[in-house]
């Protein structure tokens, strides 16, 4: 009788028992996870190590499991001593979790089969543990990770498992990796014999949760499908239908880069005026936002030509203008563009706008005389209305009265973008990034300098924000990163910033927002 129950029962501490039998016939780790509960559940994680130590690896399977939930369970132990700030604990005994961690992650990669879940969970707990660590083996155990979820899924039917690594990879920013991934979960999907209808609605389903690399890849697999299936005129409308979800809107979901790549692949079907007015100005104005700043004038051209009636005609001008002149430094084509608006007899917040830009490239080029005409005209013009136009107007008048230069910050953006020795500098190091692109008046934003200098060893670089334009009804400080301002007044609003280094003016960048 002893024998048997040697054979049979093993007490784990004070807490309870189980039966060894039953856990070396469960290779899916269901009893192990049953002590993990009742550990972790209490944050005993040393007490859960050491019941996992006490049990007898009766086989490879429980060997595996066992090892998987030591290295699992000392990465959710270090998370915890972070959190609760618990330093006593996590600086003397820190470096033991965390090798233990990495050896018992490792004793399963190197143990386990190609199609074994824990081989691919393990992978997954080193990646992000070096994620976190932000070490160097971050992005060998990357590439690791995806290659043994590549080889799983070849061998395993468990999309979820496939799922839940590309999900990890994408919530962490890794959305090309986490696309890789995806793509073959959806293959899995595909191969299940489902409709194109189904593959669309799948899709859908995913967009509206908010999965937007997942219903990318679906979306993928279904216009290839569809392509090959439908005639021209029936696989526009979609290819339009699936971009209309992607492109810019002030509310919900949306992958401006998605929405551009959807329209190349519609303008590759060599069909002409398949682009009506809306879907010009949508896709020039997903364009302008992802900086490429060319192309969106061309299609800004296009539509003033074809739609010259069009309600977008005014601010598509305008933007014409301000891309030439702080992004191309093409101020002379930029002039004509901004004189088109200003000789217009029916006002709007760009004609008001580009009589400031007018007046500001002639006070730039210290043609004060110019320069106060057409500030001077502004004021006509505006009357009570465009205050914050007004204001910046009545600005550069009074440094023009008092024989002052423009604003150190302003003068400076001025100089980066328009001096032919600056003009090869395109913005590279940084990014202007607005909460929102589309406002209505009142609604306050957050527009932040995204700053992508290389490191300087341990040391943080200390960056300074000369502001300038249209900051709304906020007055961000040289040390500012970011502001949140309100705008009064409807019309497209310029933020301007030049990032400032140790070593001088490292960026200039600017953005473009829309009040209406």
């Amino acid at each position: 009788m002893q024998k048997f129950l040697n054979s049979f029962v093993l007490c784990l501490g004070v807490l309870f028992c189980l039966p060894v039998a039953s856990f070396a016939s469960q290779t899916n780790c269901s009893v192990v996870e049953e002590l993990k509960t009742k550990y972790l559940s209490a944050n005993q994680y040393n007490e859960f190590i050491t019941a996992l130590d006490g049990l007898k690896e009766k086989d490879k399977a429980n060997q595996l499991c066992l090892n998987y939930y030591k290295a699992q369970a000392r990465f959710l132990q270090l998370k915890y001593l972070e959190e609760k700030q618990s330093w006593d604990d996590y600086f003397a005994n820190g470096n033991t979790y965390r090798d233990q961690l990495v050896q018992s992650a490792k004793k399963v990669i190197d143990q386990a089969d190609a199609g074994d879940a824990l081989k691919v969970k393990s992978r997954l707990l080193l990646w992000q543990f070096h994620y976190g660590q932000q070490d160097a083996f971050c992005a060998p155990a990357l590439d690791d990770l995806v290659s043994d979820v590549n080889a799983y899924a070849q061998t395993s039917k468990d999309t979820e498992l496939i799922k839940d690594v590309a999900d990890s990879l994408s919530i962490n920013g890794e959305k090309s990796k986490a696309r890789q991934i995806y793509k073959l979960y959806v293959d899995q999907l595909v191969a299940g014999k489902l409709t194109d209808l189904e593959l669309k609605q799948i899709a859908a389903g995913f967009y509206k949760e908010g999965n937007l690399e997942l219903a990318q890849s679906i979306y993928d697999i279904y216009i290839e499908r569809i392509s090959k299936s439908l005639a021209t005129e029936k696989l526009i409308p979609e290819l339009f239908e699936i971009a209309s979800l992607f492109v810019y809107k002030p509310t919900g979901f949306f992958d401006m880069a998605y929405a551009e790549e959807i329209y190349a692949k519609i303008e590759a079907l060599g069909q002409k005026n398949v682009f009506n007015q809306e879907t010009i100005y949508l896709r020039a104005f997903n364009l302008e936002k992802l900086r490429d700043y060319k192309l969106a004038a061309e299609l800004y051209a296009q539509l003033t030509q074809n739609y010259p009636d069009s309600k977008h005609f005014d601010e598509a001008i305008y933007k014409i203008a301000m891309i030439d002149t702080y992004a191309l430094a093409n101020v002379d084509e930029a002039k004509k563009n901004f004189q088109i608006l200003t000789a217009k007899t029916v006002l709007s917040p760009q004609v008001i706008s580009s009589f400031y830009q007018l007046g500001l490239l002639a006070q730039w080029e210290s043609d004060n005389v110019k320069s106060k005409e057409l500030y001077e005209l502004l004021l006509k013009n505006a009357a009570d209305k465009y205050g914050s136009t007004v204001a910046q107007a009545k600005e550069r008048l009074d440094e023009i009265a008092q024989g002052k230069v423009l604003s150190y910050n302003l003068k400076s953006f001025l100089d980066l973008s328009l001096k032919n020795e600056h003009v090869p500098t395109e913005m590279g190091k940084s990014e202007l990034e607005s909460s929102g692109y589309i406002l209505t008046p009142g609604q306050k934003v957050t527009i932040s300098s995204v700053v992508n200098m290389p490191s300087s060893g341990c040391n943080q670089v200390e960056l300074q924000y000369l502001w300038s334009g249209d900051l709304g009804d906020a007055a961000p400080g040289v040390m500012e990163a970011s502001f949140s301002p309100t705008y009064a007044d409807p019309g497209t609003k310029a933020i301007n910033t030049v990032i400032i280094s140790p070593g001088g003016a490292a960026d200039r960048f600017f953005t473009m927002i829309d009040v209406y």
